[in-house]
């Protein structure tokens, strides 16, 4: 099946443009099924680019998913048009007593900050709180991941001497995890972080499972059963050339920075990278929706209720 998104939506032209099939809002309404449900919290800075990556790999799987996009009404980003927002998001003050089957915390540039230093915080304290009575499962990213651990376990990030800046390769920990399901025994995955949250701090919590990891790049995906969580420390979703982007802005505001390990051919950055994770983005996407749809509640209310 498609994935439903707003017909004027700028990412729809470029999805439909990769051959991924998009329903329109008026086409979607004469199927007489329920789709899923599927909220994106967008804190990244780049939005349109966030809204494509993430709706290619929603619209990918083979379930309708009906994609709301939200913001915090708390913050007001500043690098996209204020019409764009007014446009295609939702402030979460407007569908909080709305349910959800799923919700997906992006990243967000405030990694370095402390938790309650970031503007949104309390708003984001309360969006946590939230997906307990109201999502059936959310998917929390990089950030968004460390906000939601710190947020529920108190479990906290730490600052890394280094930044950890690359295309590393990581390994599964938990086998026969349905969220791994299909994936190789080591895979590829595009990292990009000041800051960490340990392996030694999360085994701490009891109930909260490592199901990835690297040797370099430490803990990459923990699940919290549950909370009905999920943790992906790192950007799976990136498109090729993102880390590339990353890099060259880094560079020319005349920043200190290394290339991104393992990324570009022969390590050289005049040299194009290659998408070689794409597959594994798409299979814990994929995975992570088939979950939730093989265990969410058909009717809406009942979300929140178990």
């Amino acid at each position: 099946m498609p994935i439903k998104i707003p017909d004027t939506l700028p990412a729809r032209k470029f999805l439909e443009g990769e051959g991924l099939v998009v329903m329109r809002e008026s086409e979607a309404a004469r199927q007489d099924i329920r789709p899923l449900r599927i909220a994106l919290l967008n804190l990244m800075p780049l939005k349109e680019k966030t809204e494509i990556h993430f709706s290619r790999l929603i619209g990918a799987t083979p379930l309708q998913v009906e994609l709301t996009l939200v913001t915090t009404g708390s913050y007001t980003p500043t690098n996209v048009s204020k019409q764009h927002m007014l446009d295609f998001y939702k402030p979460w003050e407007e569908i909080k007593d709305q349910k959800f089957d799923g919700l997906i915390v992006t990243g967000a540039p405030v990694e370095t900050l402390p938790f309650e230093d970031v503007a949104y915080w309390e708003e984001i304290s309360n969006i946590f709180d939230w997906t307990q009575s109201n999502v059936f499962n959310t998917l929390n990213i990089c950030w968004g991941a460390q906000a939601a651990l710190y947020h529920f376990y108190q479990v906290p990030k730490h600052q890394l001497d280094d930044k950890i800046f690359g295309l590393f390769p990581h390994h599964i920990v938990k086998k026969h995890s349905i969220l791994l399901r299909g994936f190789a025994d080591s895979f590829p995955v595009p990292v990009s972080r000041h800051t960490e949250t340990t392996k030694e701090d999360i085994v701490k919590v009891p109930g909260l499972e490592i199901l990835a990891e690297s040797d370099e790049a430490g803990v990459c995906i923990v699940r919290d059963r549950g909370r009905r969580q999920v943790y992906m420390f790192n950007h799976l979703e990136y498109d090729a050339t993102t880390l590339k982007d990353e890099y060259d802005r880094d560079v020319s505001q005349g920043l200190e920075i290394n290339p991104p390990k393992y990324y570009f051919p022969q390590d050289d950055p005049s040299q194009v990278p290659l998408n070689t994770w794409r597959a594994h983005a798409h299979l814990l996407i994929a995975n992570w929706i088939n979950d939730v749809y093989q265990n969410t509640p058909f009717n809406m209310d009942d979300i929140g209720r178990e």
